[in-house]
């Protein structure tokens, strides 16, 4: 563990469900743990126990991408683990594939509703359809702007057209809405929502206060800070100011609340995390203040003042989304100003005084 994991509370120390196995956190709370094929290596699915029109069963929680693997650990777990009862919802928290790629597989195969908000369903579909802000031509002319010129790393986004679709292949055609104030009613407990922004459109997270838990998504991370990006199809957004606004929405919980994230450990310690959260970004848009202070920067100028590590083109797509987004943090706050120059490319510089 860091310096900053130490200051949180990890209830279940090293354990970890085994793939296509639960552990229960909670009384009828029981976790998953799924592979993924890029940097964050896994994400944490949840299984609630439910009971919709008299039905006894499980609430899913996020479902990982659509893959072969992925679907095999699911009928392992439906074989093994829910105790003979049917799925008879599927509930995303957002939009990102490893989060909603398989509700469609799941929602057919349980007949079962899917619930998530509107925002996130709407642009899921659209984006399983097509391309938005994960790659194609319209991506690479964005990164360009901000200074990715690099012909290898311009040709692979531009030529990312099927990226969200192939581990999103399909929504279903109807779902429910969560908003944010609205009550789930999960079996024996009342769920309450709690919108997010500045990661996904409408992240949906969601508090129980009678089983002290808080379904985070990925809004309330343990040990990485959650990507805040700006994207080719919301150019001039300022999606930093959005997540911190976010986060703090969490901070009138109990503070003994344990947090179920999508990726690390369940963790008490939330307010604590959310003074790193603000910490951390704090640190950051000082390095890049002062970095334009020195000279005008891009994007990519930015890339290894807030990045140490190398990256691969996952990684750096997402990184120069980050970079963007404190830039645009400075800027909308009046302490960086914006140009284009002759080269078509975006420089932030200190205002003057």
């Amino acid at each position: 563990m860091n310096a900053l994991e130490l200051e949180l509370d990890y209830p279940f120390g090293e354990a970890l469900p085994e793939p296509g196995h639960t552990l229960e956190v909670a009384p009828g709370v029981r976790w998953i743990r799924m592979a993924l094929p890029f940097a964050l290596h896994h994400i944490n699915l949840w299984l609630l126990a439910d009971e919709l029109d008299g039905v006894k069963g499980w609430t899913v929680v996020d479902c990982c991408i659509a893959s072969d693997d992925a679907k095999a650990l699911w009928e392992q777990i439906f074989a093994t683990q829910l105790q003979g009862l049917p799925i008879l919802r599927v509930l995303v928290t957002h939009m990102h594939p490893d989060h909603v790629g398989l509700a469609h597989w799941l929602c057919e195969r349980w007949n079962a509703p899917l619930w998530m908000s509107a925002t996130d369903y709407y642009a899921a579909r659209l984006g399983s359809q097509s391309t938005t802000g994960f790659g194609g031509p319209d991506a690479a002319g964005f990164f360009a702007a901000h200074g990715l010129r690099d012909p290898d790393a311009v040709d692979k986004i531009r030529g990312r057209t099927r990226y969200y679709p192939s581990m999103v292949p399909a929504m279903p055609s109807r779902f429910h809405r969560l908003m944010d104030g609205a009550t789930v009613r999960i079996g024996a407990h009342d769920w309450q929502c709690i919108s997010g922004y500045g990661h996904a459109p409408e992240h949906i997270a969601l508090h129980c206060p009678t089983l002290g838990l808080l379904l985070g998504g990925d809004m309330m991370l343990p040990r990485i800070s959650t990507n805040v990006s700006v994207f080719d199809i919301e150019p001039e957004s300022n999606p930093l100011k959005l997540f911190l606004d976010s986060v703090d929405r969490f901070a009138v919980l109990p503070p003994d609340t344990l947090t179920l994230p999508s990726h690390g450990k369940p963790f008490r310690g939330l307010q604590q995390r959310i003074r790193q959260l603000h910490e951390h970004h704090r640190d950051r848009l000082a390095e890049v203040l002062r970095a334009c202070q020195e000279r005008p920067c891009c994007g990519a100028d930015i890339l290894p003042v807030m990045f140490k590590r190398p990256l691969d083109l996952h990684q750096t797509t997402f990184a120069m989304g980050e970079a963007v987004a404190h830039l645009h943090a400075l800027w909308f706050q009046g302490l960086l100003q914006r140009t284009l120059d002759a080269g078509g490319i975006y420089r932030f510089s200190a205002v003057p005084g």
